[in-house]
């Protein structure tokens, strides 16, 4: 059930449907009368396939208001406006998308919108703490333009971000938990970039997909987020993340140390290059008859042993290791054998090649922790393996 509330960020929600249904599943819209105001029926009808209303008394015969609710897989409210949070924390049912809320037993997605007063105002503050204690996930928003010429937070998420979440919800069958509040986190994310000449480097193949579904599931859990990024596939900063960008190896070590100071998690998930040229030449190098030149490398810093190194008391560190496996072992062994000589509380290892991880949008591997502990991670949205670790990591915090 897709719910769509009065306010001007309505137009974002037939993005959004769209994005459901054509991920295979059967979406039924459920504005509120205001929202009719900034999209009509027809609009959801038509990319829907489904009747739209709004009040109880229709499909009596039905008793649609218990039923929509009963027969419901996820409840998504986009937007959910400041008046619609108010009368779901009440417990109003007076009409078709706030009976429907009362009703469902599924896991319920609300993404606020609204005026960063209306966002920052005690009332709502109350009220989505509370909904938040009865297990409905409340998403942070984003910050940025609003209506006119404001700015904060309080904007709506963008479609692609709310999707992701939902898929989530679907594929852990259960609420996402807020139990990372007041947590500080600082994520890497991204493939570094290793300069040889003005136009080409050294690189690799990350998206940066799964730092950035770490930052968006923790921020989602209620830590306070920072995701350090370097080269991604032109990613969407996720909502309620605070963001560094960074280039290099050494530009991102120096940003890791910075943000890791405070931090009660650090995950490095980056693809740090092992090496970068010994000498970056000031102009394009050109192709000559004689061949290509000879290249010349050197190490980059390990910042995964340095996080480790430099970590305060009770810090968590989260270590990602890349593997394939060769005559010597295979994946699992290569990964315990890195757990081993990095040294951090949790290793997630993934096999890579082609189709797998790198540049895909679901990923499985293994959670190696050091008590010992492994755990595997089956196939599915990155979304999903961030929230395993993060679970595991707030067991481990608490």
């Amino acid at each position: 059930m897709l719910g769509v509330a009065g306010g001007i960020a309505a137009y974002k929600a037939c993005e959004l449907l769209r994005r459901l249904t054509e991920s295979g599943h059967r979406v039924r819209v459920i504005p509120t009368e205001s929202a009719l105001h900034f999209v009509g029926a027809a609009t959801f009808e038509a990319l829907s396939g489904q009747p739209v209303h709004t009040g109880v008394f229709s499909d009596v015969p039905e008793v649609a208001h218990v039923r929509l609710g009963q027969q419901a897989e996820l409840v998504v409210v986009a937007p959910a406006t400041a008046d619609l949070l108010a009368r779901a924390t009440h417990g109003r049912a007076d009409d078709l998308l706030t009976a429907t809320l009362l009703t469902a037993r599924c896991p319920v997605l609300l993404v606020p919108a609204m005026h960063t007063e209306m966002w920052l105002h005690p009332a709502t503050r109350d009220n989505v703490a509370l909904l938040r204690s009865r297990g409905i996930v409340v998403m942070e928003p984003a910050s940025g333009r609003l209506t006119g010429v404001d700015t904060g937070p309080g904007r709506l998420p963008e479609p692609v971000e709310i999707a992701e979440l939902a898929r989530l919800l679907l594929e852990r069958a259960d609420a996402l938990p807020h139990d990372l509040a007041g947590r500080r986190v600082v994520v890497s994310a991204g493939g570094t970039r290793e300069p040889l000449d003005p136009v080409r480097f050294l690189g690799n193949r990350s998206s940066g997909r799964q730092g950035y579904a770490l930052a968006r599931v923790a921020a989602q859990r209620g830590a306070e987020v920072a995701l350090v990024s370097a080269h991604t596939a032109d990613l969407i900063p996720p909502a309620g993340v605070r963001m560094v960008h960074v280039g290099t190896a050494e530009q991102l070590r120096e940003a890791m140390l910075v943000e890791a100071k405070h931090a009660d998690v650090v995950a490095m998930a980056a693809a740090v290059a092992d090496f970068r040229p010994a000498t970056l030449v000031d102009h394009k190098i050109k192709k000559t008859a004689s061949g290509p030149p000879s290249l010349t490398l050197e190490l980059n810093p390990d910042i995964l042993a340095e996080l480790v190194e430099l970590r305060p008391a009770g810090q968590l560190v989260v270590g990602f290791a890349a593997e394939t496996g060769d005559e010597t072992g295979d994946v699992l062994f290569h990964g315990r054998a890195k757990l081993a000589r990095k040294r951090c509380d949790f290793l997630v290892v993934n096999a890579v090649g082609e189709g797998l991880a790198f540049e895909q949008p679901d990923n499985a591997g293994w959670l190696l922790s050091s008590d010992g502990g492994e755990t595997e991670l089956p196939s599915g949205s990155k979304a999903l393996l961030a929230s395993r670790v993060w679970d595991a990591v707030a067991s481990r915090l608490t």
